[in-house]
């Protein structure tokens, strides 16, 4: 059976004990299923993943029970990178989530895969770069960045990857796009 990512948007901020709470529950009796939290630094929100083998309907119908607001996304990964700091802890988490024009998807894509993700994979205080996909709703595209310190993100060298010419072609073809730092409690 194939790995099934889930993406939870609580819509409010969990502190630890709540998220750890919450994961009790919601991983009792599903095994192999596993859980991390992520709280939102300027908005009131937390992201869960969910990961397990577990078929997807037992994991959505165990989320609407003891989470009837939450709202969860199907997540396929398309990237995983380990970082210049693989292995070192990652209390912090920061997510680009984006739809792009359609005559711009093949560049962005190439673009993420290419330079943009491995770039940033490369800055020291990075421990793991990954981008998803989300096939069924917007936003579709997901980067999602475990970084070791927060001032990993704008440091000198992350800026310097974020300033190339094919950046600055891409980045306009956004749209629908959120950008968040997370830090985590679980």
């Amino acid at each position: 059976m194939q790995e099934t990512i889930l993406l939870v948007s609580l819509g409010e901020r969990f502190d630890e004990a709540r998220a750890r709470d919450l994961a009790a529950r919601l991983t009792d009796g599903l095994a192999g299923a596993q859980l991390s939290a992520f709280a939102a630094l300027d908005a009131d929100d937390t992201y869960i993943y969910v990961t397990g083998k577990q078929a997807l309907p037992e994991i959505q119908a165990r989320l609407a029970e003891l989470l009837p607001g939450a709202h969860a996304r199907v997540l396929h990964r398309t990237l995983d990178l380990a970082g210049a700091s693989a292995g070192q802890d990652a209390p912090w988490h920061y997510i680009v989530e984006t739809d792009v024009l359609p005559e711009a998807d093949a560049d962005l894509n190439a673009w993420y895969d290419q330079e943009h993700l491995p770039g940033l994979a490369s800055v020291p205080g990075t421990v793991r770069a990954q981008r998803y996909e989300c096939r069924d709703e917007s936003p579709r595209y997901l980067a999602c960045y475990d970084l070791h310190t927060q001032e990993t993100f704008g440091s000198p060298p992350w800026l310097a990857v974020r300033a190339s010419d094919w950046s600055s072609r891409v980045r306009p073809s956004f749209c629908n796009t959120r950008r968040t730092m997370f830090k985590k409690i679980l």
